[in-house]
């Protein structure tokens, strides 16, 4: 049994990966809006904070009421009950957006992390 799952974004407006991945822990879509366009709606969530990372482009995040610029490696999180919205400027802009239940990490690098002494690939 294999320990990971590869894919290929290849293209398009929204890829998302939780079910092209079998994640169970967090979803992952990689967004491109065109010059100009929004996300047509405002949403909100009832458990899962969120955090976007800003690939390319520029634009605006809508959230609260208030309304921010954003650009190319921009990062930020926002809460579950945050009202957000993301709209292109006057260039493209690609995004991830990762997504998870708030309050739900256990543990991360230094505390999940484990060396694997047996294991070495051929560049080590």
């Amino acid at each position: 049994m294999k320990n990971y799952t590869i894919t290929n974004l290849g293209s398009g407006a929204r890829t998302e990966l939780k079910a092209v991945l079998n994640l169970s822990g967090c979803e992952i879509s990689i967004n491109e809006l065109p010059a100009g366009v929004s996300v047509p709606f405002v949403h909100a969530h009832k458990q899962n904070e969120e955090v976007y990372i800003v690939l390319e482009g520029s634009g605006k995040l809508f959230i609260d009421g208030e309304e921010i610029e954003i650009k190319k490696g921009d990062v930020f999180k926002i809460d579950p009950k945050g009202e957000r919205c993301i709209s292109a400027g006057d260039e493209a802009i690609k995004f991830t957006c990762i997504q998870t239940k708030a309050g739900s990490l256990e543990q991360y690098t230094d505390t999940d992390g484990v060396m694997c002494e047996n294991a070495k690939p051929s560049w080590l």
